[in-house]
């Protein structure tokens, strides 16, 4: 088993994403001896804003590419590789300014790629990345799920819910750690929070995986 480890937060230690991200495979791990762990830190290793040098070869164009052209080709078919590989992937996904990270929307732009990813048929779009789990480990120092009007200004959870989805990802969970600005108390509270959504998260999947092991040994 494959999993990627994603974290996009700038804070560095200090992260309550990137805290809960290690913890989230560190337990996956424990409950899968032999998973293979890659991890991306896209603060390190951000890929460049989409530009129209990074689309060229998604609008049919593959001979006459310039130096930048193929650069940043070879950047896009590196990640999108990369998480097509996994079987598993565990996104950090702080919230910033009701969104995520732009360094995560840059990742996101380079795995939407048409035949990759996805395809356009007759009756509609089709994701192409099917059979994965995706657990986002979502940040937040306010609360924004508890009323109507946060939900509203909320723009990380369900954007990250549908970008997979239109992959054609349906097992997404959330490890949701929220309030976390809000005092020591509800800090503490968003953190064992985070913990029983991790430890749900790492026991129902352990199981799916037992009995995929069991089907395909049938």
């Amino acid at each position: 088993m494959q999993l990627l480890h994603i974290d996009s937060a700038i804070t560095g230690d200090a992260s309550v994403s990137r805290q809960l991200t290690a913890r989230t495979v560190a337990a996956w791990v424990a409950a899968r001896p032999g998973t293979a762990v890659q991890h991306l830190d896209l603060v390190a290793d951000a890929p460049n804003h989409f530009t129209m040098d990074s689309m060229a070869p998604r609008t049919g164009q593959t001979e006459g590419l310039s130096e930048t052209q193929q650069r940043e080709n070879a950047v896009s078919e590196r990640l999108v590789s990369q998480f097509l590989a996994a079987d598993v992937v565990v996104v950090g996904a702080p919230f910033y300014n009701f969104g995520i990270p732009t360094q995560l929307k840059a990742w996101i732009d380079r795995i939407a790629q048409p035949g990759r990813t996805f395809r356009y048929t007759a009756n509609g779009p089709e994701g192409l990345a099917k059979g994965k789990t995706v657990i986002v480990v979502s940040s937040r120092g306010g609360v924004y799920s508890t009323s109507e009007g946060g939900r509203a200004l909320e723009h990380q959870e369900s954007y990250l819910q549908t970008v997979f989805g239109f992959f054609g990802i349906t097992d997404v969970r959330f490890v949701r750690a929220e309030g976390v600005a809000m005092g020591g108390d509800a800090r503490s509270a968003a953190l064992a929070s985070a913990e029983r959504d991790i430890e749900q998260h790492v026991r129902t999947g352990a199981a799916a995986a037992v009995a995929e092991v069991e089907v395909e040994a049938a």
